[in-house]
């Protein structure tokens, strides 16, 4: 049995403003890891991981980009247990985005649609909770409560065998995971 990590946050960036404006969601952005250090974070966003576009597909970091500028970014990790099936195709899934990154785009069409309730996929384009859900849904690791173009960041918190592993900000998470390694070292 392996784990799967989703990682939501609320940037200050003008997009996660825009998006908190009109949902009121306490979390506005959503990418998934593939390890409990959160080494590596997948999404659709910020490809340069600081300006909005170029956006699609991208690989963040709590090292750069907003994280690293703003450490007092909100955010939680959920853990969702995983057949090592699941893992594999969900790596998979997500290797085959980044392969052909330029291949996709940022959805923002789909953002409004997803908070209107309308049900609207585009080829090639994601928003973050999108790429997400495609992702745990194609690989077979979750079922989700909603269309992959309606799930948005909190609803990942109520998926069935979900738990929360952490919350507070960046920089705590960072904190959290350094004292980790160094008593396992």
């Amino acid at each position: 049995m392996k784990s799967i990590f989703i990682f939501l946050t609320r940037t200050e960036s003008i997009t996660s403003k825009i998006v908190k404006f009109f949902t009121s969601d306490k979390y506005t952005h959503s990418a998934i890891a593939f390890d409990k250090e959160l080494f590596y974070l997948y999404s659709s966003g910020r490809k340069n991981g600081i300006k909005m576009f170029p956006a699609g597909p991208c690989m963040e970091s709590l090292n750069r980009g907003f994280y690293e500028r703003d450490p007092h970014t909100p955010c939680v990790v959920y853990e969702l247990p995983v057949t090592d099936e699941a893992f594999a195709l969900a790596r998979k899934e997500v290797d085959a985005f980044m392969a052909n990154i330029d291949d996709y785009k940022f959805s923002v069409l789909g953002i409004a649609a997803c908070k209107l309730g309308i049900k609207w996929t585009r080829k090639n384009k994601y928003f973050c909770s999108q790429f997400v859900a495609q992702i745990l849904r194609k690989s077979g690791a979750a079922t989700l409560p909603k269309e992959d173009s309606l799930m948005r960041p909190l609803d990942y918190a109520k998926l069935e065998g979900v738990t929360k592993v952490f919350e507070g900000t960046v920089a705590e998470l960072k904190a959290e995971i350094n004292k980790k390694e160094a008593v396992t070292v």
